[in-house]
């Protein structure tokens, strides 16, 4: 049976797109590639498609973090600070839990991201909730859904 992971969405099932893994075997992370040339303009956010989506456990999130080497070298970062990717965002009708990282530039000058090059980090992670808690809320949508 199937716990967690990574597929590729449907659009980008053709566009060679690489299933996330970890570099190392203590490394917590699976790194994440764009799956299209962006450039991030200073002063402003792109939404970098990954061609992916994620699957894992009703109790489980994954988080996705920026990765350390386009912070400090170009001065990217995440504009959401740390991603949250729920596990009912999977194959959600909007996008089909399409994993899109959205990149702030922080610098003067546009900062090029090439198709493959590997841009954030996720990490799977269990989560708690509280004694009391009553969600019973379905997700009917994508990105910020759940806000709605």
């Amino acid at each position: 049976m199937r716990t967690r992971g990574f597929e590729i969405v449907s659009a980008y099932a053709d566009k060679d797109i690489h299933v996330p893994e970890r570099k190392t075997s203590n490394s917590a992370g699976y790194d994440l590639e764009a799956a299209e040339d962006i450039t991030v303009w200073p002063y402003e956010i792109a939404v970098v498609p990954t061609g992916l989506k994620a699957y894992m456990g009703s109790n489980e999130y994954l988080s996705i973090f920026i990765r350390s080497s386009l912070a400090f070298k170009s001065g990217l970062m995440l504009a959401n600070n740390t991603g949250i990717i729920d596990s009912d965002y999977y194959n959600n009708p909007d996008n089909e839990g399409h994993l899109m990282i959205g990149l702030y530039n922080t610098g003067t000058s546009p900062v090029s991201i090439k198709k493959g090059e590997r841009v954030a980090q996720g990490i799977f992670m269990k989560y708690l909730t509280c004694d009391d808690d009553c969600a019973s809320g379905q997700r009917v949508g994508g990105i910020g859904s759940t806000g709605k």
